[in-house]
């Protein structure tokens, strides 16, 4: 006997608790966006290792992600969301330590547990989505995902403010910060947040055995769903990393390559307001499609000029693009999967993911020192392509099971 369906405003109080964590650890990740490559610069043995500390966030996260799914699966949401804010708490406290004391080596792990509390948080949004019904997935993302937008403005803020709370210890203020973002996610979550056992999906049908693995990761909806999570993410990695580097030698100030990225990141989480609302809309595929196309404008703005006005214009097309991409791209992830097969499903998304991101982000820099920027912005473009392919797949794909159900019923 299946469960009495739960009412409409318990998804809708999560998917609200959600968003509000969502918008802590942007603010989490915007300070170490903004400050980490300064930090790692000043207390690197080795200026080559500067990098280091940033980057262990992204590959801290690729790690602990596909072990984030079945823990969430073992532990529940809750208590496995409620972990992974403590590692940002513990890191952010670990790092005002590290500056304190000029000690590297503990810094870098001071921001791989912050790459820890990223991997859980990027379950938020699937949260969200796997608590409703499928016409209302799309939606449900947005809503996590637009607590990002206030984030996206505060965090630099935040991050410039604080870092000189401590005239001894340059920039420690400013983890100490990192610190509250996951102190408050924790009692946000533990305050607000509630597990629910099954989906509204779920409750209308039977359960089904799992699939093997192989066996999803070889349907349209899955590969689409892929394409643009790993696409988006990778293009957005890329360019966001290098477009700082490639603005000041361009002859343009460090603080236009940090207003550049205030832009983006607006770009990045502002159109979640409306992204749900256009894909009931207008239907999944053509905001799909419509990412793909801001992530070209992106890369052929670049190309064609490297003035201000371009950088500002690229890279709010770059996070736009990311957005409908991400958000399309989680909507048929969560479409891909039966409840029995959710864990090792996004596991795996999430772990390709990830690895692409941290590929693109530890190599941006030495690409664009090798290449240039516009050869930077050039090379985009094949995986921009593979990933319309995908989606056209997977649209193909929906057309003809519309067909044949619509022969079945005549």
């Amino acid at each position: 006997m299946n469960p009495p369906d739960r009412p409409v405003s318990s998804d809708t109080r999560n998917a609200t608790v959600l968003a509000v964590c969502q918008g802590l650890f942007t603010c989490a990740i915007s300070i170490d966006l903004t400050l980490t490559a300064l930090t790692g610069w000043q207390l690197a043995p080795d200026k080559a290792l500067a990098t280091l500390p940033f980057a262990l966030i992204t590959v801290a996260g690729a790690v602990v992600t596909w072990f984030a799914a079945f823990l969430i699966q073992r532990l529940g949401r809750r208590w496995s969301f409620v972990l992974g804010a403590a590692s940002c708490c513990v890191g952010g406290l670990v790092s005002v330590w590290s500056v304190f004391h000029a000690q590297f080596w503990t810094f870098c792990l001071g921001t791989a547990l912050v790459g820890v509390f990223q991997a859980f948080a990027q379950y938020y949004r699937l949260a969200a989505a796997d608590a409703v019904a499928e016409e209302a997935k799309g939606r449900a993302i947005s809503t996590v995902l637009a607590g990002g937008v206030i984030a996206a403005l505060v965090g630099p803020a935040l991050a410039s403010w604080s870092k000189d709370w401590f005239p001894a210890a340059l920039f420690a203020g400013a983890y100490l910060v990192v610190a509250l973002m996951g102190l408050l996610s924790v009692l946000t979550l533990l305050l607000f947040y509630r597990d629910q056992a099954v989906t509204v999906v779920a409750q209308a049908q039977a359960p089904a055995p799992a699939r093997p693995l192989a066996q999803i990761v070889r349907t349209p909806v899955f590969m689409a769903s892929v394409a643009n999570n790993v696409a988006g993410s990778m293009v957005m990695m890329f360019i966001m990393t290098a477009a700082p580097l490639a603005a000041v030698a361009c002859h343009h100030g460090i603080d236009d390559g940090a207003a550049i990225i205030q832009w983006h990141l607006m770009g990045m989480y502002a159109p979640s307001f409306f992204a749900g609302r256009l894909i009931q809309r207008f239907g999944l595929g053509t905001v799909l499609l419509a990412g793909l196309l801001m992530n070209l404008g992106c890369a052929f703005t670049a190309m064609s000029s490297t003035s201000l006005p371009a950088f500002y214009v690229a890279l709010l097309l770059l996070g736009v693009g990311w957005n409908f991409m991400f958000v399309g791209g989680t909507t048929l992830l969560a479409q891909s999967y039966t409840p029995a097969e959710r864990a090792k499903t996004q596991g795996l998304s999430e772990l390709m993911r990830y690895g692409a991101t941290a590929l693109a982000t530890l190599g941006a820099g030495p690409l664009l020192a090798r290449f240039g920027w516009q050869s930077l912005n050039l090379a985009i473009l094949p995986i921009l392509l593979l990933s319309a392919l995908a989606t056209a797949r997977w649209m193909r794909a929906q057309r003809s099971a519309a067909a044949t159900l619509a022969s079945g019923l005549r």
